[in-house]
């Protein structure tokens, strides 16, 4: 099975809080006021992190999931 998942990057992120806002899963999160993190296991890569990123530093992309 293939999932999706927002991909951050942290070099480039401004801590603003928008995509943790924007999140219908509680997914992302602010780390020590630096930048923002993702929660794989909440994330379900509906885009709306990324759509709303002022700084353009999300990215959905696909990963595996392995079915247990």
């Amino acid at each position: 099975m293939v999932r999706k998942k927002a991909y951050i990057k942290a070099e480039s992120c401004v801590a603003c809080g928008v995509c943790r806002l924007q999140c219908p899963r509680q997914a992302i999160s602010i780390y020590k006021g630096c930048y923002a993190i993702v929660d794989e296991t909440l994330c379900v890569g509906c885009r709306l992190c990324a759509k709303a990123c002022p700084a353009n530093v999300i990215e959905v992309k696909e990963r595996d999931v392995i079915n247990g």
